[in-house]
């Protein structure tokens, strides 16, 4: 009996390491089963990387990862006085650019919403 337990623990040993965790814990020390065994977990993982193979390419290459990048090569978000940019976009205060409306030059104290001063 020792001699079919150390056969499987070379087998054991010899296994990829995925099917070896799946298998390993079990500490199955018959030959016939421990082969079965791993041949149905490899089966399963060979299942399951088809299935989502599968499921990529029915929904389609566009539809995976997000692009941040639109088709002329500049940043979605880039752009706009309030944004994260670099401050390239036009001023909301005073329309100009290169510059956000925290940063204007022109500090008349005007209310935003309705233009009076205060």
């Amino acid at each position: 009996m020792e001699a079919e337990e150390d056969k499987c623990v070379k087998f054991e040993n010899g296994l990829r390491p995925d099917i070896k965790q799946l298998i390993g814990f079990n500490e199955i020390r018959d030959f016939s089963t421990l082969v079965n065994k791993s041949c149905i977990c490899d089966k399963d993982g060979k299942a399951k990387v088809n299935y989502y193979k599968a499921a990529n390419e029915k929904r389609g290459k566009d539809l995976g990862r997000g692009n941040p990048y639109d088709k002329k090569g500049k940043k979605v978000d880039e752009g706009g006085s309030g944004g994260k940019g670099k401050g390239d976009g036009n001023c909301f205060k005073c329309g100009l650019l290169g510059h956000r409306f925290f940063e204007c030059p022109k500090k008349d104290g005007k209310c935003y919403k309705c233009g009076d001063l205060g």
